[in-house]
């Protein structure tokens, strides 16, 4: 992908939606100002950025890097296609994807690069970069698939796994994501087998307010902890219930038992298994066997932020024919995402993921603050308290380096971007230097002097070069902010992203 691609964002200059354009130009701003005026300046490349990316960082980075040398070419011979998928093929099987669907992907990514008659409007490389793009999508699992809902409530999710795979935080998860999609739900602690399981679920569901049905351990059994759950969440008319059962260090027949016997007891609309990304082909291992002994309508996986290679989740459906609905991109509550494969091809690919931008700012903005935050930007009235907002809405995004990931074209630039700037800690600190503030320095940081700054830093625990720092980066995103709400917003971008 090209820097410049970044000027033709739909969702900062194309959206119908007010709110989302306004939010959005107001993030990229944010994330360039942040930065520094010319990417070129910036450190060396970042190793460790946050984010979902994480997993296929390595594996985007081999796969770019073979497309480049065929995207300026008029015209392809069948060495330079052979050339790019041997080097597709090298970089899929280090990223740990399984070998049987490796050399499927290549042979039909060769079978239709191939064929003469491709894409008129594109050139011969980039249709091979949208034939591999479509045939990635497909790997990756084709469509997205939701959950099913029962005729009555309640609609039973049983969620099995492992010990050690984020199994109950992942049901604590679940249940905030129905929450906010409407639905009431509750959980029941199945995992008798380990105590600590079931005060972990307590102190979650008290964290989402979600009711979590339990028993005494000494007394019950994860077979009855489910069938009067089920009833008590019938009673309640609760929409969805979810069942945290039992996990184990490996595979064995007591565990497969004690699942199959709640699952024939309590007939679950969804039987979800909970991976762990990091484990790789071990992942699509359990899957394979959780598959063959109990059924599963879908897997949950986990740790998409690590830094393990990907290729358990490129494995994982054409191996086990079950869809991943939903993946853990972070360990806060809010960490749970639902699975779209053709979004997460985009972002191997670098193309950036522009549908899941404007969801999360969506999730964060209403239309009246994004008038206000319009108004800021276009009369440079934009302050510290603005700046601070900006920064929060990163956090609660899952952080900078998750944002650029589905930014179209930021994913060259954020290797050039400072690792101290993307790390969560540096935009603590700042949030501590800003609420050592008084309302006035706030709204008019141009009264911080050298005694003021010396009484944030001691306040904030920083430095009064720290103070500096956070300074100049605030001047140099109420530039951008007036730059990017103006008409020559794209010019602006490009020019700052190209380092001129």
């Amino acid at each position: 992908m090209i820097v410049s691609k970044v000027i033709d964002l739909p969702v900062c200059w194309g959206s119908r939606d007010f709110a989302t354009r306004a939010t959005n130009r107001a993030l990229i701003a944010t994330l360039i100002g942040w930065h520094g005026r010319r990417t070129g300046s910036l450190t060396p490349p970042l190793h460790s950025a946050q984010g979902v990316l994480n997993l296929f960082e390595s594996l985007s980075d081999k796969l770019n890097g073979a497309f480049a040398r065929m995207t300026g070419k008029g015209r392809l011979s069948e060495k330079d296609i052979d050339k790019a998928l041997r080097e597709v093929r090298l970089a899929l099987l280090e990223a740990d994807v399984d070998f049987k669907v490796t050399r499927t992907f290549v042979r039909v990514v060769k079978e239709r690069a191939s064929d003469e008659n491709l894409f008129a409007s594109l050139t011969p490389g980039q249709s091979v970069v949208r034939i591999v793009n479509e045939e990635l999508v497909n790997i990756l699992g084709g469509d997205t698939e939701g959950l099913s809902r029962g005729e009555n409530p309640p609609t039973v999710i049983m969620v099995v796994g492992l010990q050690g795979v984020g199994k109950t935080t992942s049901a604590a998860k679940l249940a905030r994501w129905l929450g906010e999609n409407d639905e009431s739900v509750a959980i029941a602690a199945c995992d008798l087998r380990r105590p600590a399981a079931i005060e972990q679920l307590v102190t979650l569901g008290d964290e989402l307010g979600v009711q979590v049905y339990r028993e005494d351990p000494q007394e019950s059994t994860p077979l009855k902890v489910a069938k009067n759950a089920v009833k008590e969440a019938g009673r309640n008319n609760i929409h969805y219930l979810i069942l945290d059962t039992s996990g184990r260090i490996a595979i064995d027949d007591e565990l497969m038992h004690e699942l199959e016997e709640i699952r024939d007891a309590v007939n679950p609309v969804e039987t979800l298994l909970v991976v762990d990304a990091m484990t790789g082909q071990d992942a699509v291992r359990s899957g394979t066997e959780f598959q063959e002994r109990i059924g599963l309508s879908g897997i949950i996986m986990t740790k998409m932020d690590g830094d393990a290679r990907g290729g358990a989740a490129l494995s994982m459906r054409s191996v086990t024919g079950v869809p991943i609905k939903f993946i853990g991109v972070s360990e806060r509550l809010n960490g749970l995402e639902q699975y779209h494969p053709d979004r997460m091809a985009s972002r191997i690919l670098g193309m950036g993921d522009v549908q899941t931008l404007i969801e999360k700012a969506e999730e964060q903005f209403d239309t009246e603050q994004a008038a206000v935050l319009e108004q800021k930007m276009r009369s440079q009235g934009f302050d510290l308290n603005d700046m601070l907002q900006q920064l929060q809405t990163f956090k609660k995004m899952g952080g900078m380096a998750s944002v650029l990931g589905m930014i179209p074209g930021m994913g060259s630039v954020k290797g050039r971007m400072d690792p101290k700037n993307m790390d969560e800690g540096r935009i603590t600190k700042v949030e501590a230097m800003i609420h050592s503030m008084t309302p006035g320095e706030r709204a008019n940081p141009k009264l911080i002097n050298g005694s003021r700054r010396k009484r944030i830093a001691d306040g904030s625990g920083t430095t009064a070069s720290d103070v500096n720092q956070l300074l100049g980066q605030f001047r140099q995103m109420q530039k951008m902010m007036k730059k990017i709400s103006s008409g020559k917003g794209r010019r602006a971008v490009m020019s700052m992203l190209e380092g001129r």
